[in-house]
């Protein structure tokens, strides 16, 4: 059983080299718990079927998003007055003689769609990871969490079933906090 009070969101860069294929592949997973520990059946659940290799490449505890305190709190707590969503957004671009598509990936507290796609079109990234003269090249935004009309998820929506059905995401503003820690390496889910 989880402790509440010690409740965290966390955002885990997964990564796993699926047999048949030549390099690892990646993906983003959000979970609401305790330790990264207990999110292992979670992150097997999100990730069925992938190697035995699936691991760890980055994580985040996610306290503070631009101006923003993020806390887990109850589904039963009331937030009718936050009218503040967290999104997730992963931007595309390419640079010039490089084989590959770069990404960047933002968390952004915006109260709509169109205000978190504004802003994300304004980062250094969007502007310069796009190719001149190549119209096929521009930097875009890939997936849309939050974002599309067609594609609306806000992070709470990218949570496992169980964690959506217990928890929510409080928002409030709070100006001078720390940034969150971003822990980066390989970490083997049987060594959490």
């Amino acid at each position: 059983m989880m402790n509440q009070q010690a409740l965290k969101l966390y955002m885990l860069l997964l990564g796993s080299k699926a047999r048949g294929r030549h390099i690892e592949q990646h993906d983003f997973f959000f979970g609401i718990a305790a330790s990264l520990k207990e999110l292992i059946p979670d992150i097997k659940a999100f990730w069925r079927g992938a190697a035995s290799n699936l691991h760890i490449d980055g994580y985040r505890e996610v306290n503070h998003v631009d101006d923003y305190k993020i806390e887990i709190v109850s589904k039963d707590e009331s937030l009718a007055n936050q009218p503040e969503k967290l999104f997730f957004i992963n931007l595309g671009g390419y640079v010039a003689g490089r084989l590959e598509e770069q990404h960047h990936v933002i968390l952004s507290v915006k109260t709509d769609r169109a205000q978190a796609i504004k802003d994300a079109r304004q980062t250094v990234f969007f502007k310069t990871n796009s190719i001149n003269g190549n119209k096929d090249a521009n930097a875009h935004v890939d997936d849309k969490y939050g974002i599309d009309v067609d594609d609306i998820y806000s992070i709470p929506e990218m949570l496992p079933s169980a964690q959506k059905a217990k928890y929510q995401i409080r928002i409030t503003p709070a100006e001078g906090l720390p940034e969150d820690e971003v822990h980066l390496g390989y970490f083997r889910l049987d060594k959490l």
